[in-house]
């Protein structure tokens, strides 16, 4: 049994905080990609957003936007 969560652009809007043009126009095939972060159910038109994988890749980048490369090619790691 899947238990993923379903939403649509407007709910996603209101989750994220982004209007729903921001959305289809900048976010979806560029950040949010078909079969990963949103599919089209039965082939139609409609758009639903998978919300755990958007909420999965959001935290990863957030989480190595805090990691400052080093001269040495080492990482260093900001504090959460």
């Amino acid at each position: 049994m899947n238990n993923e969560t379903y939403l649509t652009t407007e709910e996603l809007s209101r989750v994220l905080k982004y209007d729903p043009r921001t959305i289809r126009e900048r976010l979806k095939d560029s950040v949010l990609i078909e079969g990963i972060h949103y599919i089209r159910p039965f082939g139609g038109r409609k758009i639903l957003y998978l919300w755990e994988k958007i909420q999965k890749d959001m935290m990863k980048d957030s989480i190595s936007s805090l990691s400052i490369p080093m001269v040495n090619g080492g990482i260093a790691h900001g504090s959460h």
